[in-house]
């Protein structure tokens, strides 16, 4: 059961770094329950404000709803008692709506509704997904502005208006008027949150319209370094924003880009890179090549980023990437 209300869950969410574990998966691509629960157990002992569980970077569009039920309710059994765990929705609607109520059931505090899967929608279309969504349990719902699922911000008012527990407005698109048109338009009624990917690129722009928070990928492998980022953003601090996107962020994202997918895929390699394998990633994505994780894992100690030893863990370096 959810310990926060709607209302609350915003308040804590909106001031606080948050993130998207990765689902960790076996050789065979199965979930890998004792790496998984690894991973959340490491991730929630810092400060961040939410964990999100089976969401994108989580690969949740890669997900059963069988298993993206049961990777919630384990995030919620291994970190649900020291961070807000979220879940996420995604899919047709009655999809969406099943993904929903697995989560309350497994005690989420919250959900990321994803864009519908593969087809074109207008405004009456996203309303009544959304709606459905809603109504389909208690707990508290983010709508994620991106792809096919662009909200206006007369649906997302009239939204806010409906359901008291639609809290929020995640935005992927960059699209700076549509997003001022939303802030403008909703203010304090809901809390607003960076979406692009390697949010941290955005973070200090997109903050000025509002966007007091984003999600971070790369949490999951540097999270002190992530939590310092997000302070750094917040105290409006452009000199050391600026110092940590030259040390680490940009050359971050030459090797992301070098493959469609990486965004996902380089997640799980700067796992393998730190010595805390959670696995390859599903097709259709594909891992980082051998060379791939040597490059992140030089860059990862040249910006004197790398995290603490991983708790006694074997090193799953690959053999091609050099050693801390």
């Amino acid at each position: 059961m959810a310990q926060y209300t709607p209302q609350e869950l915003a308040d804590r969410l909106k001031d606080g770094l948050l993130s998207f574990p990765v689902t960790a998966f076996t050789a065979e691509l199965q979930v890998d329950e004792a790496a998984y629960r690894r991973h959340l157990d490491w991730q929630s002992s810092f400060d961040v404000a939410g964990l999100f569980a089976a969401g994108g970077t989580g690969e949740g569009f890669s997900l059963s709803p069988a298993e993206s039920a049961a990777v919630v309710r384990m995030a919620v059994e291994e970190a649900g008692d020291r961070v807000p765990v979220l879940a996420s929705a995604g899919g047709a609607t009655n999809q969406a709506v099943e993904n929903a109520r697995a989560a309350a059931e497994a005690g989420a505090e919250g959900l990321l509704l994803l864009p519908p899967y593969l087809t074109e929608c207008d405004q009456a279309g996203l309303e009544a997904h959304v709606s459905a969504v809603c109504e389909a349990s208690d707990i508290a719902v983010i709508v994620y502005n991106r792809a096919n699922a662009i909200y206006s911000a007369d649906t997302v008012a009239r939204l806010a208006e409906r359901h008291p527990n639609f809290i929020g407005f995640k935005d992927a698109t960059g699209d700076i008027e549509h997003v001022t048109r939303v802030v403008a338009k909703n203010g304090d009624r809901l809390f607003y949150l960076g979406g692009l990917p390697t949010a941290e690129t955005f973070a200090l722009p997109m903050l000025q319209l509002g966007m007091s928070t984003y999600s971070s990928a790369m949490y999951n492998f540097v999270p002190e370094f992530a939590l310092e980022f997000y302070a750094d953003v917040r105290r409006l601090d452009r000199a050391a924003v600026t110092e940590k996107l030259n040390r680490f962020v940009l050359p971050y994202l030459d090797i992301r880009d070098r493959v469609k997918g990486y965004g996902v895929s380089i997640v799980k390699g700067g796992l393998i890179a730190v010595g805390r394998d959670a696995g390859p990633v599903r097709p259709p994505l594909q891992d980082l090549t051998e060379a791939d994780i040597a490059d992140l894992s030089a860059l990862i100690d040249a910006a004197g980023i790398r995290p603490d030893a991983a708790d006694g863990l074997p090193a799953v370096l690959s053999a091609a990437a050099p050693t801390a």
